[in-house]
């Protein structure tokens, strides 16, 4: 056996002298192991030790430098992990598992769980519905978790070495998204908690991160686990609207968030779970115990939906989501979607996209306990009018300050004009920019990013109230400019 205490004295003496090569500790270890030994020993202890592994074998310390490059397209989800989850099916159905029985059982559970869903029902998982998920899932929860991170970049606020402890991990899609968004010198201490079957198909998938990525899987429930330590990211994505009480859980973890941490959060763009998110990041922000007192540690919320006016909160509807393009279609989703069978209401009929899910769509909240905010903008009251006193506004020309809180939500319609939610963290009501005339010098509206922060010049406000809301109308009198985020 391996004197595991001689390894790690040498590594911790080596790493600041020069890369740590296996070989080379070999022979100062009693017994002189094989390397490859020595190089287990030094895997297992690479978290403890903040090393990476390089490419040649060596290992060496991890930087201390921030993750500095955003993802700009999530084009698709990697071949590596579309044939892993290909080889579990064919484990579990046959090589022709898109046909046959095989074929229909699993488009039958897909559109149950997806009624199951709709229905607000709790989703049941066995390995069946744990596959049936992750067939159609696994692209868009990769791409959704990476644009989410970006906004931690574009701050200098995720590190080259950070814990993890991914609440209802599931099947591993924002897993492997947070896997490929980091560079290959992170050292990630990953913690995921799920009680289901979908552990089996997560455990696959992780085998194939690389070795700095180090992975746990805890298979008991939200409510029952008792985390360790502090987490430099805590992540819920599309778990939070199954949970009894996720005010009360969300309320707990925040306490395992390190200082200079984040809880990430992430929900369907659908009206329900959207809103439900936007509740649940309201409630504990706002500095509301859940016995009704007070509290002195409440978070900040980061972003998108910044409060961008001291001490005002909105109480909206919050109904706000980020669009992405699409990622591309899976061999596996078209392969299911090509043969149909008689649970489609025929002997055969043709792919109709049923079981191809590529669109990125999810509403997310960022919260952090050091007071960081992405839009770090305080408004002058002498220069621009808040939200919360629009009904003065109404019929009047204002300067407002507001994030860009959607893409275009008019109709499809060629005569509609382009429509915009935006806030300044303040509102009542919905507020909504109307795009009625685009000028060179209102086209920001049009062109921000979800979540930029824009300055509105001479913008008409008026009440809706057949959607109890205000639009403020963007015309040829009304400029409108993004103001670049802070660092």
């Amino acid at each position: 056996m391996v004197d595991r205490e001689a390894v790690v004295s040498n590594a911790k003496y080596l790493r600041n002298v020069r890369p740590i090569d296996p070989e080379e500790i070999c022979e100062y270890v009693t017994g002189q192991p094989h390397p490859a030994v020595v190089r287990q020993v030094l895997r297992e202890e690479a978290v403890a030790l903040g090393l990476v592994e390089c490419d040649d074998g060596t290992f060496v310390p991890v930087s201390d430098r921030p993750v500095e490059a955003p993802v700009e397209v999530v084009e698709a989800l990697p071949d590596t992990y579309a044939d892993a989850l290909d080889e579990l099916l064919m484990e579990r159905y046959g090589y022709e598992w898109a046909t046959g029985d095989s074929g229909d059982q699993l488009r039958g559970t897909i559109r149950r769980f997806k009624d199951d869903y709709y229905q607000r029902r709790n989703v049941q998982y066995d390995a069946d519905v744990a596959l049936g998920y992750a067939i159609y899932h696994l692209p868009d929860f990769y791409a959704a978790v990476q644009y989410v991170l970006n906004d931690l970049v574009a701050k200098r606020l995720l590190p080259r070495k950070l814990r993890v402890l991914d609440v209802g991990a599931g099947v591993g899609g924002p897993a492997l998204g947070i896997h490929d968004y980091l560079p290959d010198d992170a050292l990630v201490d990953y913690h995921a908690v799920e009680p289901s079957a979908a552990t089996e198909v997560l455990e696959a998938l992780l085998d194939e991160t690389g070795p700095n990525f180090h992975t746990t899987v805890h298979g008991t429930t939200a409510e029952a686990v008792a985390p360790e330590g502090k987490y430099d990211i805590v992540l819920f994505a599309n778990v939070l609207n199954e949970l009894d009480d996720p005010e009360s859980v969300l309320r707990r973890y925040l306490d395992h968030v390190a200082d200079d941490g984040s809880l990430l959060a992430l929900a369907p763009a659908d009206r329900n779970t959207s809103i439900g998110l936007r509740e649940l990041e309201r409630a504990v922000a706002d500095g509301v115990a859940a016995g009704g007192g007070a509290e002195d540690d409440a978070p900040t919320v980061y972003s998108p939906t910044v409060r961008l006016w001291p001490s005002e909160s909105p109480t909206d509807r919050g109904w706000s989501f980020d669009v992405r393009p699409d990622v591309a279609v899976p061999a596996f989703q078209r392969r299911l979607d090509a043969t149909r069978g008689a649970d489609a209401g025929a002997d055969s009929e043709p792919a109709d996209g049923e079981f191809v899910n590529v669109d990125v769509q999810f509403s997310y909240s960022i919260l952090r306990h050091d007071g960081e905010r992405l839009l770090d903008v305080t408004p002058s009251a002498n220069t621009y009018a808040k939200m919360a006193d629009m009904d003065d506004h109404v019929s009047n020309r204002i300067d407002l300050l507001a994030a860009k809180l959607s893409h275009d939500l008019s109709p499809d319609d060629r005569d509609a004009n382009p429509l915009f939610k935006i806030s300044d963290g303040s509102e009542d009501d919905d507020n909504y920019a109307v795009l009625v005339r685009e000028t060179a010098g209102n086209v920001a509206l049009a062109t921000a990013d979800y979540g930029d922060l824009l300055a509105f010049d001479g913008v008409l406000a008026l009440r809706n109230d057949d959607e109890d809301a205000y639009n403020l109308v963007v015309d040829e009198e009304t400029v409108v400019d993004r103001i670049p985020k802070p660092v």
